[in-house]
């Protein structure tokens, strides 16, 4: 399954150049010391240590099975030099205290299961005390008319189909639950491959938060449109953006 989501939903090495940009928009250089929170499979991570030399990467996750079957990965992926250039660690992202890096990544929108807000805020405290003096936070978020939508929609990938089912909404707290499902051509499926429960964050509350927790800015990057009015995958920092069906836009908390 774990193969399936990041086939489905991942693309570590557009995130890694998107995190190069921002570096260069907001520091004028590239980050070489990384930390992925809630990094799952560690996709991020792994490519991370693969861009360049000087890189180094620190993935935590609360769970066991996956930061195994991730470290398989990264025995087949990886040659010597880059898997020491990488370390994984399973523990609660609020209590796995790292040496402090430059940039600190929480995507795929996992910071969305701390529902309170002195949870969230609590949480991006401890982001901004592992970074360094000039580190950056960067993180993602997705929202649009559709989000607030019980719907379901189909992605047909190659060999198989990959299903995002938001299954319930909560308009009085804001809370989620949601679905990935997986079908595949000879009728069979894997129902609930991935279940998440979180509240759906805004912009500007997740901007309040990080300049609350300390951050010195917090800046949105927007997605640029083509022809057909669908994303181009180009970011630009933004003040405003357009009110989409659906999107996903990057924050940077600058310390």
């Amino acid at each position: 399954m774990h193969e399936l989501y990041e086939l489905s939903v991942q693309d570590p090495v557009g995130e890694i150049d998107t995190i190069d940009q921002i570096w260069d928009d907001q520091r004028g250089r590239k980050a070489k010391s990384m930390r992925e929170d809630f990094c799952g499979t560690a996709a991020v991570a792994r490519e991370w240590v693969k861009k360049r030399p000087e890189n180094t990467a620190v993935g935590v996750d609360l769970s066991t099975e996956v930061l195994e079957w991730c470290r398989n990965r990264m025995s087949d992926q990886l040659d010597a030099e880059q898997l020491k250039r990488i370390r994984l660690i399973e523990g609660d992202v609020l209590e796995s205290p790292t040496d402090p890096v430059e940039t600190i990544l929480a995507f795929n929108f996992s910071y969305f299961l701390f529902k309170q807000r002195d949870a969230l805020l609590n949480y991006f405290k401890t982001v901004y005390e592992g970074l360094l003096d000039d580190g950056l936070f960067i993180l993602d978020a997705y929202g649009g008319s559709d989000s607030f939508l019980e719907m379901t929609e189909d992605r047909d990938l190659d060999g198989f189909t990959y299903v995002w089912d938001q299954d319930h909404y909560d308009p009085i707290t804001g809370n989620v639950i949601n679905h990935i499902h997986f079908k595949f051509p000879d009728g069979t499926k894997i129902k609930n491959a991935f279940t998440y429960e979180w509240r759906l964050w805004t912009l500007p509350e997740i901007q309040e938060l990080l300049v609350e927790a300390g951050f010195r800015r917090a800046v949105v990057y927007w997605e640029g449109t083509d022809e057909d009015d669908e994303g181009n995958g180009e970011w630009t920092e933004a003040k405003t953006g357009e009110a989409c069906e659906g999107w996903v836009s990057y924050l940077v908390g600058i310390k």
